[in-house]
């Protein structure tokens, strides 16, 4: 059957699709399994970008971890977001209310220092990703389910 042949569905939002215009991207979401939850997604890119300047405001440089191109272990840095740092892009294995409960804490700190920072577009959208994720982490908290990324 062609396409034009297909019958009409209503719109149903792809979870693969980030918000940059529909290219290919990911999305974490608490996993309660309620639709209307609040949501983070990102472009795959835009979600490396993101990282990276966390882990630069970590203090250690994310291209040299094992896992991203280097080949220095995890267990040489100390973070409170190493499971978001440190995880599959999609799939893997979810993050638990209590990682999200240290994930949470950790971007607040990093948060305000960035906004202090003040020097980039860039910058100001990795403090509007944080707040958005924030959200996230908090419901994962509140309702005590994981964070699921796909």
């Amino acid at each position: 059957m062609r396409s034009s042949q297909l019958p009409a569905l209503p719109h149903v939002l792809d979870p693969v699709l980030g918000k940059q215009g529909g290219h290919m991207g990911l999305i974490l979401f608490p996993g309660d399994g309620d639709n209307s939850s609040p949501d983070a997604s990102w472009s795959y890119s835009g979600f490396a970008a993101f990282r990276r300047r966390l882990a630069e405001s970590e203090g250690f440089v994310l291209s040299e971890m094992w896992g991203f191109g280097g080949e220095r272990p995890w267990s040489e840095v100390s973070t409170a977001l190493k499971p978001l740092l440190d995880h599959p892009d999609t799939g893997g294995d979810d993050l638990s209310p209590a990682e999200c409960a240290s994930i949470l804490v950790q971007l607040e700190a990093i948060t305000n220092q960035w906004t202090r920072e003040n020097r980039d577009q860039l910058l100001q959208q990795h403090v509007e990703d944080v707040s958005q994720l924030a959200d996230v982490l908090r419901l994962c908290i509140q309702k005590d389910v994981p964070l699921v990324f796909l």
